[in-house]
C-alpha cells in the first residue's frame, strides 16, 4: 500500500497572459537538478497565430527554483528553428548524461498535425543556459523519448513511444554505442526492423493507450518509469487519463519486473479537471531524493505544471509481486459468524457488522437476513476480539417504523448496515432504513451504555430519519466527539462521501441540510464506481483514521484508508492509492454478493486494529493490522 500527495503549491507554473509565448498553457514539465537549483523545462503554448496555426505555437520554456516548489525567471529555452520543428516544440524530457544535457522533445514539422510530421528531436546543452546543437532523431512517427541517465551494460539507452499517432503505439527500448547514432537514419532503420523485440507492453486491454512519461529513475530494485496510461482511448467506454509505474530490470530494461495494478493518479483536483484539455494528468518528469522521496512532475489539463510526491519503499512494495503483502491479516477462525438455520431471522445471511469495545468486550451488531429478505440486527460479543464468546438467539434491533417496514412481500427491506458511536454514556446507532419501495434513508437511534451491555433491547430510542425526503442517503456514522461545539455526521449522497455539522442530534425538528464534500470515486481506479465509509473514524495522533469501501466497475468491493484532519475532519490529509483489503477467500468471493468485503466497524486495542467485515454479504469475518504501520504508510516521514 502507498499514498501520493499533491503539492500544496500546485499549480507550480501557470500561463502568463502578458507573455505571448506562454499565454495559453504551461504544462508537461521535466525537472533537472543542477547543484541546489531545479531547472524545470516545460511546454509553453502561445496565443493563436493566424499565419501559422490557430492552435498556437508550442515552445519549450525554462524556470528556476531553489526549493522545488516556487519557480521564477521563466524564459523561452527551445524555439522552432528547423523545418522539421517549424510548427512547434513540445514535451521535453531532459537528462544529464556524460557531461551534457540532452533534451528530447516532440517536433512538429507540418500542418495539419499527423503521423507523418510528428517526430522526436533532441537539443543538446553544456550548461542548461544555451543550446549548442539540435537534431531530428526519429525518421518515423514517435513521441516522448527519454534518455537513461547512465549506460546499461556499456550501452547508451533510450525509451520511446513509437508510432504514437498511428496506433498501436509501442513503448520500446533502443540502445547504441555512440550518442550520435541516435540521430542517424541508418541506426533507426535497422532498429525498426526489430521493433517487436524491443517493445515493452504494459497494456491491460487492446483499446487502451500508453506513452512514455518520465526519465527513468535508478533504484535498488530496477529502473522506475512513470508513464501515461489512457483507458478506453480507442473507444468502448469512458476515457480515463491516469499515471502508472513500471519497474524495469537494471541490466535489461526490456524486461518488466514489476508494475502498479492500476493508476497512481487520475484527475481529481480542479486544475486537473478543467483547462485546455479537461481531465488529464500526464507524467513527464521525476526526481528521487536521498530520503526516498519521489517527486513526480506532470501536466494537468494540458494547462499547468504540477507535482505530487510518493515514498519509494512503499511504492516498490506495491510494484514487485514478491513484496506485496496483505496489510490486514485475516483471523484463522474466519468466518467468525455464519447464518443459523434454526433462527428464522438470520437463516440466510449475517454480514456487515458494527463493533464497539466496552470494558474489555467487543460488542458486535451485525445485519441479519432470513428467507423473507428482511434485514434485522443481531448481537454477538468477543473477549479477545476474534473468538465469539456470546451470541444472542434473538434480534437486537428490528424494523419498527413505517419508513423501514416491508411494503412488498419478498422484496429486501429493513434495517441495514449499522454503525455504532459512543459519546459519553450514550451509544448512537446509525443505519440504513429501507421499506423496499422508497429510497434508502439514513436513520438514527440511541441507547444507554448500561442498557446496551445488559442487552435490554427494548430500551432503544424511537428511530428517526436524519436525511430529507426524498434523498437517497446511506453509509452514515457519527464522529465520536464534537468538533468545536458541533456534532459531525458522515453520510453518502451518491457519488459523494460528505459531512454535515450539527448543533443538536434532535432530528424531530430538522434533518441534515448539507453535503460537505469529503471525497468521491476515482475514475479508472479500484474505487471508481462508488464509495462509502466503513465504521466511524478512529482518532489517532496524526488524524482521524477512516476505513472506507470502494466499488469498482466490475462490482468488486474492497477497503481503503483515509486520514482526515483532526481539527477539520472534512479535509483529507492522505488517501491510499491502492486497497488495504480485498476479497480473496472463498467466503468473500461466493455468496449473496460475489467478491465483496464490506465493513461497518473497527475497534482499536493497543496497536492492533480489529476490522469487522461482511464476506460476500453472507458471513462475518475479522482482520487485524498494525495502526502504527498503517499510519506510517498513510503519512510517511518523507512526505511530511
Amino acid at each position: 500500500m502507498y499514498v501520493i500527495r499533491r503539492s500544496a503549491h500546485n499549480p507550480l507554473i501557470s500561463p502568463v497572459n502578458d507573455k505571448q509565448w506562454e499565454a495559453r498553457a504551461t504544462f508537461n514539465p521535466s525537472p533537472v537538478k543542477k547543484g541546489n537549483i531545479t531547472h524545470l523545462l516545460y511546454r509553453a503554448l502561445g496565443r493563436p497565430d493566424a499565419l501559422m496555426t490557430p492552435a498556437g505555437i508550442s515552445t519549450i520554456g525554462k524556470a528556476l527554483s531553489l526549493d522545488g516548489e516556487h519557480y521564477q525567471n521563466q524564459r523561452q529555452f527551445i524555439i522552432p528553428e528547423e523545418s522539421w520543428e517549424k510548427f512547434g516544440c513540445e514535451d521535453p524530457r531532459a537528462t544529464f548524461f556524460e557531461g551534457k544535457y540532452y533534451i528530447f522533445y516532440t517536433a512538429l514539422g507540418g500542418m495539419p498535425f499527423g503521423a507523418g510530421n510528428i517526430k522526436v528531436a533532441v537539443a543538446i546543452s553544456k550548461d542548461l543556459e544555451t543550446i549548442e546543437e539540435k537534431h531530428l532523431v526519429t525518421p518515423f512517427n514517435a513521441k516522448a523519448m527519454a534518455l537513461f541517465p547512465e549506460r546499461i551494460n556499456g550501452k547508451i539507452t533510450v525509451i520511446v513511444t513509437a508510432h504514437t499517432d498511428e496506433p498501436p503505439a509501442r513503448i520500446a527500448i533502443a540502445q547504441c554505442d555512440k550518442i550520435e547514432e541516435l540521430w542517424d537514419l541508418g541506426f533507426w532503420e535497422r532498429w525498426h526492423q526489430e521493433l517487436q523485440e524491443n517493445t515493452i507492453n504494459p497494456l491491460r486491454f487492446e483499446q487502451d493507450h500508453v506513452e512514455v512519461g518520465s526519465v527513468p529513475l535508478k533504484t535498488k530494485a530496477g529502473w522506475l518509469l512513470f508513464y501515461s496510461y489512457i483507458q478506453n482511448y480507442f473507444g468502448g467506454g469512458e476515457r480515463v487519463f491516469g499515471i502508472e509505474a513500471l519497474l524495469l530490470d537494471l541490466k535489461d530494461p526490456r524486461h518488466i519486473v514489476g508494475k502498479t495494478k492500476g493508476p497512481i493518479m487520475v484527475p481529481e483536483e480542479i486544475y486537473e479537471k478543467y483547462g485546455m484539455v479537461p481531465n488529464i494528468v500526464f507524467p513527464t518528469g521525476a526526481t528521487l531524493a536521498k530520503d526516498g522521496r519521489i517527486d513526480l512532475y506532470y501536466g494537468a489539463a494540458d494547462t499547468v505544471c504540477a507535482k505530487a510526491s510518493l515514498n519509494l519503499d512503499d511504492l516498490l512494495s506495491a510494484l514487485i509481486p514478491e513484496k506485496r503483502v496483505e496489510l490486514m491479516k485475516r483471523a484463522k477462525e474466519n468466518p467468525i459468524l455464519e447464518p443459523i438455520a434454526a433462527h428464522e431471522w438470520e437463516s440466510k445471511a449475517v454480514f456487515n457488522p458494527a463493533a464497539i469495545d466496552i470494558d474489555g468486550t467487543v460488542h458486535i451488531l451485525y445485519r441479519a437476513m432470513g428467507e423473507d429478505n428482511t434485514s434485522v440486527l443481531g448481537y454477538a460479543a468477543s473477549k479477545n476480539g476474534i473468538k465469539i464468546t456470546k451470541r444472542s438467539d434473538r434480534p437486537a434491533y428490528v424494523p419498527r417504523e413505517d419508513f423501514e417496514i416491508k411494503k412488498t412481500a419478498g422484496v429486501p427491506s429493513g434495517c441495514e448496515d449499522p454503525r455504532l458511536t459512543r459519546i459519553g454514556n450514550i451509544i448512537y446507532l446509525a443505519y440504513t432504513a429501507f421499506d423496499g419501495v422508497n429510497p434508502w434513508r439514513a436513520a438514527l437511534s440511541s441507547i444507554s451504555v448500561k442498557d446496551f451491555v445488559a442487552e435490554r433491547w427494548d430500551k432503544w430510542e424511537k428511530p428517526v430519519l436524519i436525511t430529507p425526503d426524498p434523498v437517497q442517503d446511506k453509509d452514515t456514522a457519527l464522529l465520536p466527539e464534537k468538533i468545536g461545539k458541533q456534532y459531525m455526521i458522515l453520510h453518502r449522497i451518491d457519488p459523494l462521501l460528505c459531512a454535515d455539522y450539527l448543533d443538536s442530534l434532535d432530528f424531530t425538528k430538522s434533518r441534515l441540510t448539507r453535503c460537505i464534500e469529503i471525497m468521491g470515486p476515482r475514475p479508472g481506479m479500484w474505487d471508481s464506481k462508488k464509495i462509502g465509509i466503513a465504521g466511524p473514524p478512529i482518532k489517532t495522533k496524526k488524524g482521524w483514521l477512516l476505513i472506507y469501501h470502494g466499488v469498482s466497475k466490475t462490482a468488486t468491493y474492497r477497503l481503503g484508508a483515509v486520514l482526515l484532519d483532526l481539527k477539520n475532519p472534512a479535509v483529507i490529509i492522505s488517501r491510499s492509492v491502492d486497497t488495504i483489503f480485498e476479497p480473496l477467500e472463498e467466503y468473500e468471493r461466493v455468496g449473496q454478493v460475489r467478491n465483496a468485503v464490506f465493513s461497518c466497524g473497527a475497534v482499536l486495542r493497543g496497536d492492533t486494529l480489529f476490522v469487522y467485515y461482511g464476506g460476500a454479504d453472507t458471513v462475518v469475518g475479522v482482520a487485524t493490522m498494525s495502526l502504527k504501520k498503517l499510519l506510517k504508510i498513510l503519512l510517511p516521514d518523507t512526505l511530511v
